[in-house]
């Protein structure tokens, strides 16, 4: 079984990534990435706890035991939240899944991982994560621009709040996929769909002098964002992206006290996304910014918004004049009863 199984396990992870993903599931390209660099960081983790080489891991290296301790030590040195813990461990469970399916007797494997519970979440259907624009701003100023990296990370968020794109659309994007002259990046969203989305003027000025540096020979196909490995460009990853995000986050809160503590992807994208609706977006509008399947998600963004809320309710305040607290007073001052009544006592 072991040389069975050893032989097996990474002609089936190929499948699972090149066949059965992209082709049978039709999952988008988002999905497969963030798949891919769960096993990758999956498959470090065993090798070291196992104390074994890369290619002579076996399906029996995959116990309860490894896949909960690979999930409790990313969770604790990444901050992940318990919906992110869940997720991650969604993508190793789909690998198991789908081997077994194709060779039953490989469904052990899947069995160990069936049991491991899933972590409970706040609810926070009613509650939005965002910063006010000057904790945005103050994030956005903190790379050095003097030099070539800072340079980089400062158009990545510039870009990435100005289009309020998620990570994973923003890490897909080629050179060719933003278009100075009409002000415009070309996103690929969840489910493979397309959108426009129009930019300021600014961020034209920050992706020409980005473009200087990076991509010198304007080659339309060549990641936006990359790293070089072994001479060539390829995909920057969603760690690295994690780290300079928190980084940066950590520095400007010293500044500004109003930044959270942990910046990330998703909290760019919900600031940019308030912001908007703030300014007077509309809803409809603002959910296809946002390339929001459902409209209603949307909706999240006006039930958090205390601050419209409070100048509506000033505003009716105004229309109905001040209130004479003396006279109040007066009326309930020694009447039990009334106080009683008005608080469901009697």
């Amino acid at each position: 079984m072991k040389n069975n199984s050893e032989n097996k396990l990474f002609t089936y992870l190929r499948e699972f990534f090149t066949v059965y993903l992209p082709r049978q599931r039709k999952c988008s390209p988002h999905t497969i990435l963030a798949t891919q660099q769960v096993w990758n960081m999956f498959l470090a983790f065993v090798c070291i706890a196992v104390k074994k080489d890369i290619l002579n891991i076996t399906f029996e290296d995959f116990s309860r035991e490894i896949v909960v301790g690979f999930l409790d030590e990313a969770q604790q040195e990444k901050s992940w939240s318990p919906s992110t813990r869940n997720h991650r461990l969604a993508r190793i469970r789909s690998f198991f899944r789908y081997a077994s399916s194709v060779e039953p007797i490989l469904a052990i494997y899947s069995e160990r991982l069936r049991n491991i519970p899933l972590q409970k979440d706040l609810n926070k259907s009613f509650v939005l994560e965002y910063m006010p624009k000057e904790a945005v701003a103050t994030v956005l100023r903190q790379p050095n621009t003097t030099k070539k990296i800072g340079i980089r990370d400062q158009f990545f968020m510039v870009l990435m709040y100005d289009s309020a794109a998620r990570n994973g659309e923003m890490l897909s994007l080629k050179y060719g996929d933003f278009d100075p002259l009409g002000k415009t990046v070309y996103l690929l969203g969840k489910g493979n769909k397309p959108r426009s989305v129009p930019i300021s003027g600014d961020t034209v000025q920050h992706f020409r002098r980005y473009a200087k540096i990076y991509h010198p020979s304007n080659v339309s196909s060549v990641p936006l964002f990359y790293t070089v490995r072994k001479g060539e460009r390829v995909t920057m990853s969603h760690d690295n992206v994690e780290r300079f995000l928190k980084q940066y986050g950590e520095s400007a809160q010293v500044e500004c006290p109003e930044v959270h503590n942990v910046v990330h992807a998703h909290l760019l994208r919900r600031s940019r996304a308030m912001h908007l609706y703030q300014a007077g977006m509309p809803l409809e509008m603002l959910a296809q910014f946002l390339g929001h399947n459902d409209p209603l998600i949307t909706l999240v963004y006006a039930r958090a918004d205390n601050e419209m809320k409070r100048m509506a309710i000033e505003r009716i305040a105004a229309i109905s004049g001040p209130t004479d607290f003396r006279t109040e007073q007066e009326t309930w001052d020694g009447n039990e009863e009334m106080i009683k009544r008005l608080i469901g006592l009697s």
